[in-house]
């Protein structure tokens, strides 16, 4: 393979040329209700070829390797056509040729299971959620593994093998009265160990069962409180409101986001420390090196409560007069890669649970996420359950927790952030553009807001 894309490269006319190569073995498998969904294991085999002349970038993909000179010219041509009506020209930050191989460390390798044994334990889970609650009204069980060979080849003269794992499942249920319907879940993922599936019996009849009493618990009413975010909630709200916000070709596009992500401003109190970090092994987001064959690191995004760094590419690189991050990722061969991240987190602080109830007079924990949407620095998210905050205490259980706010007022808002870090890998994945789902990971501890905007019965 090695020589095959080298031969290619050296018929390329490119002032850069990229070749990446993915075969992948997929296993999928699904429960809804009490029925088996889909089943099935298939191979996916294809590759692009990137081409940069001027400030024209050309992009081809392909299912065969036969004609690849063909290929080539193509890209070539794409990219001589859009150079000539584009103004400006592109030039990639440098990055030294590498020759390298990377193979996965499976702690219990996903492929020797067999498809019986995988789909006989989904369906364990299945009967358990079923079981934990007459009010259980359906579930939704995913699973799978992808296991891919990448080749990576560029005119700079790098040549890369990299072996790449993903693992995630969902073992969700749903409840139902006649007139509401709520949802709890289990979720998984790793990029080296099917053992990440294992051991999920009690969770998920306590989700189950979570599920279903919420049905009883009365509407968070709305207004401004003091909220505690659990881990996974602060996780996707890093995620969502502020990863997005730090991938650096949308920065260099937006003159508003510009000013407002530029280095040295200040977002939250001195303790606070976010950064993003493709090197957090078994961990899905993480890899050797990204889809431009640019080696990961640990990237600081705010240090000390300031902006410090973004997520690059190298033709953001460049832009930027920054570094390359390894942060260009592609979700497979059909589309080139783009800023994206791997696993975004808030580092630990100093106080516990306790430390950060206390003094709250009347406020609410928001417990796990199940979506929400942003519009630049706006951003609203639904939380899986809520609590009640009272006198510094926990008290009573509501539903339809919904945080609304400006995502670096929140920052600043920030007053309290725990010691009780975790990394968390769920079956979902991170969606940009058309290209969705890519692996990815988030990290929280538990943090504590001041004045969010809470919606609920009025």
């Amino acid at each position: 393979m090695q020589l095959k894309m080298q031969d290619l490269l050296s018929l390329s006319k490119s002032n850069y040329c990229d070749i990446r190569i993915e075969e992948t073995e997929v296993t999928f498998i699904s429960f809804r209700g009490r029925e088996i969904e889909k089943m099935e294991r298939k191979i996916q085999f294809g590759g692009c070829i990137r081409s940069l002349i001027g400030n024209g970038w050309g992009f081809v993909s392909f299912n065969h390797l036969d004609d690849l000179e063909k290929k080539l010219r193509l890209a070539e041509e794409q990219a001589s056509t859009i150079n000539r009506v584009k103004n400006g020209s592109t030039t990639l930050a440098p990055a030294e040729p590498i020759e390298d191989e990377v193979f996965t460390k499976y702690l219990e390798d996903p492929r020797k299971i067999t498809l019986k044994e995988k789909a006989e334990l989904l369906e364990h889970y299945n009967q358990l959620i079923l079981k934990a609650d007459p009010r259980i009204t359906s579930t939704r069980i995913v699973y799978f593994d992808k296991h891919t060979n990448w080749y990576f080849a560029n005119s700079d003269g790098s040549f890369i093998y990299q072996e790449k794992t993903d693992i995630g499942g969902n073992l969700g249920a749903t409840a139902s009265d006649g007139q509401d319907r709520t949802y709890d879940a289990v979720s998984f993922g790793s990029t080296n160990d099917f053992g990440t599936a294992r051991g999920h019996d009690e969770a998920v009849i306590a989700a189950a069962q979570r599920a279903a009493d919420q049905l009883t618990a009365p509407t968070v009413k709305g207004g401004e409180y003091t909220v505690i975010l659990d881990p996974e909630m602060a996780g996707l709200f890093v995620h969502e409101a502020f990863g997005h916000l730090s991938e650096a070709d949308e920065i260099y596009e937006d003159k508003n986001l510009l000013k407002l992500m530029q280095l040295g401003t200040r977002y939250g109190p001195s303790f606070l420390n976010i950064y993003d970090s493709g090197r957090e092994w078994g961990n899905r987001g993480c890899m050797q090196y990204d889809d431009e064959g640019t080696p990961t690191e640990k990237t600081y995004l705010i240090k000390g409560g300031e902006v410090v760094g973004h997520l690059h590419s190298r033709e953001s690189a460049a832009k930027m007069e920054a570094r390359p991050t390894g942060n260009a990722r592609a979700i497979n061969y059909r589309f080139p890669p783009i800023c994206r991240m791997r696993s975004t987190c808030i580092e630990a602080g100093p106080d516990t649970f306790e430390e950060m109830l206390s003094g709250i007079d009347l406020g609410v924990y928001a417990i796990g996420g199940i979506g929400g949407e942003t519009n630049g620095e706006l951003f609203t998210f639904t939380a899986t359950r809520g609590q009640m905050i009272r006198n510094g205490r926990l008290a009573e259980p509501v539903k339809n927790v919904t945080l609304t706010g400006n995502v670096f007022h929140t920052l600043d808002n920030i007053d309290r952030i725990g010691k009780d870090f975790v990394i968390l890998n769920n079956a979902g994945g991170c969606g940009k553009f058309e290209q969705s789902p890519l692996p990815t990971s988030e990290g929280s501890p538990h943090i504590r807001v001041q004045n969010v905007v809470i919606g609920g019965e009025s």
